[in-house]
């Protein structure tokens, strides 16, 4: 197991913040889905620092590794982590939500490198992820598909559809992540329509399973190094993590789901985003 360094968490730690700030002043624009762009925030993080093969200077390198975010209502996450490794400037973070805007709430891959589908319609990134991975085994390519989706997101039977023909195609090169924050836009997932036993549903329609702290970026690092879990199969990953994390009065708060601030309440919260960072750091020694 390749453990991370404590620099190396730092570093993690620091950019998870930074792009949760960056996700608030670009809120002073329009609404955004923070609390679950804020729940994904380290997994996205330590994958693209630490596991994707891929390349800013070149987003359409045949060889990258292919990222899906299925849960596109939470694309800023995926702007700021986008633009922190390069694939464009600052600025265009700040024109987010405008009209004729690059960054619109969900994201468009015709607007921006590094996106690969465009997603909001919940339920679809499964099933083009198993796509990408079929056509990697057909073209002898080693490149993995990573797929993010919420567990709100898994009540939508095309999930199903897709996570059965993946183990049947034997898509060991795909990769489900869940960001299980339990919750979604009316409440708890459990009340709305019970996802809970996750778990069980990936392993009856033929999947490995690990579950992990979406917060912890050890566990997180370990289960990605680690994929497949078992040649042959597709993996899951299903991270326990908390919406809005960062905002401790706001944490577990499922009307975090899509918000709309004035400037000082933003501001106000920017400055608790940076103390809450502090606090992360000062643990790790």
């Amino acid at each position: 197991m390749e453990m991370l360094a404590k620099s190396e968490i730092k570093l993690l730690i620091n950019k998870a913040y930074e792009n949760r700030k960056k996700i608030l002043k670009m809120m002073k624009n329009g609404t955004a889905h923070l609390g679950g762009a804020s729940s994904c925030l380290d997994i996205v993080t330590v994958l693209y620092n630490k596991i994707l093969r891929h390349d800013p200077r070149d987003p359409k390198w045949a060889e990258r590794d292919r990222f899906i975010l299925s849960a596109g209502h939470k694309g800023v996450a995926l702007y700021t982590t986008l633009q922190d490794q390069g694939y464009f400037e600052e600025d265009i973070l700040w024109k987010y939500s405008m009209l004729k805007s690059k960054v619109p709430e969900h994201p468009d891959e015709k607007l921006l490198p590094g996106i690969e589908f465009p997603s909001g319609s919940l339920g679809h990134g499964l099933s083009a992820g198993s796509g990408m991975a079929i056509a990697a085994k057909l073209d002898r390519k080693d490149y993995r598909v990573f797929v993010l989706l919420g567990d709100g997101e898994c009540s939508e039977g095309t999930v199903w559809e897709a996570a059965m023909a993946s183990a049947h195609y034997n898509l060991d090169n795909l990769i489900a992540i869940i960001d299980r924050n339990g919750l979604q836009v009316n409440g708890r997932t459990i009340d709305i329509m019970d996802t809970s036993l996750l778990e069980n549903k990936f392993i009856a329609f033929g999947w490995e399973v690990k579950t992990i702290d979406g917060h912890d970026y050890g566990q997180i690092n370990d289960s990605l190094i680690n994929v497949p879990y078992k040649s042959g199969k597709p993996s899951c990953i299903i991270a326990n993590t908390i919406k809005c994390k960062g905002v401790p009065s706001l944490e577990n708060d499922y009307l975090t789901h899509h918000c709309h601030w004035d400037a000082d309440k933003i501001d106000e919260t920017i400055n608790i985003i940076e103390k809450s960072k502090k606090m992360e750091l000062s643990r790790i020694g």
